[in-house]
């Protein structure tokens, strides 16, 4: 049976950003977890909570990844629908709001670097990371209103509503849209510009470390309109239509590649994650040296094809 092309770039996407996804920020977790026991700052409790926020985004993935092999149609138990597309899309405004506390941050670190150090700074960002979950599971709690009002015989997981539900749903998306992405990606372009502004006059450090920096901030700024931009977009056609637009599963793939590329903005902006990620590299080399490689190819003399396929390919 031939599988849908919607449903295999689904598949694939979600399938990708799982295993891809996964093992970088468990890394990243292990990375931030130790360094909030042993001197928290605040940069790092915003990452560890973003860390957080694509792991349990990750860990409900599964579930979207069966639905897209029965071409949308939910069979596992009933509880897990409402349950999966809560958290799937609380983590992902969450993200949006970590995200704009870390853009926030990097402003503060260049433009005022005094009060910058000033103290009880931790505790206020707990607090501003216990708000931004409270924000994003207040505001998505519409999947458990829609879900559990919709028809018994109806076999999609948060989706084909009635004229009766948009009128419900379609005004509290664009809500969601206006407050957890507008409001924060407008927050972020101000801080990484001025960021970027103020940083290309400081004459104290290095051309280097200039521009990576100054690297870094655009690109955190670009995954944040290209992962989330599409997607809240539909959300105001939608309003406009009075319908929910065709390519919106479209645009939520692209919020679900966020969690994947998160662990790469952390390897760039944190020395510690590049310097654990490059001692698990060394640890790995280790096990895998060249007697090692000879023994084993010894034993398993098919294992030879393996070095040619890059040659053959």
């Amino acid at each position: 049976m031939q599988v849908p092309v919607k449903d295999c770039v689904s598949l694939t996407v979600y399938s990708f950003t799982f295993l891809l996804g996964l093992p970088s920020n468990l890394l990243v977790l292990f990375v931030y977890v130790r360094k909030v026991r042993h001197k928290p700052a605040p940069i790092d409790i915003l990452l560890l909570n973003l860390t957080i926020s694509d792991l349990i985004f990750l860990a409900f993935l599964p579930f979207k990844i069966k639905e897209a092999v029965d071409d949308f149609n939910w069979t596992l138990p009933y509880f897990l629908c409402p349950v999966t597309g809560y958290l799937f899309f609380s983590t992902i405004y969450n993200s949006t709001l970590l995200l704009t506390a870390v853009s926030v941050e990097r402003f503060l670190s260049v433009a005022y670097p005094v009060r910058f150090t000033a103290p009880g700074r931790v505790f206020h960002t707990q607090l501003a990371c216990a708000v931004f979950w409270i924000l994003s599971l207040a505001h998505c709690s519409v999947v458990f209103v829609m879900q559990l009002d919709k028809d018994a015989d109806n076999t999609t997981c948060y989706g084909n509503f009635n004229d009766v539900q948009l009128i419900t749903l379609l005004p509290v998306r664009l809500e969601m849209s206006l407050v957890l992405f507008c409001v924060p990606f407008l927050i972020s372009t101000f801080c990484y510009v001025n960021f970027i502004r103020i940083l290309s006059r400081l004459p104290n450090i290095s051309q280097h470390r200039r521009l990576r920096a100054i690297g870094l901030a655009l690109g955190t700024l670009l995954v944040f309109a290209l992962c989330f931009g599409p997607y809240n977009v539909s959300h105001m056609v939608g309003i406009m239509q009075n319908k929910v637009p065709t390519w919106r599963n479209n645009a939520i793939l692209l919020t679900t590649l966020n969690a994947c590329l998160d662990p790469i903005v952390f390897y760039f902006s944190s020395s510690a994650v590049r310097s654990t990620l490059s001692l698990c590299l060394k640890r790995i080399k280790a096990q895998l040296n060249p007697m090692s490689i000879n023994s084993l190819l010894r034993r398993y003399p098919c294992l030879m094809l393996l070095l040619f396929l890059p040659t053959i390919f």
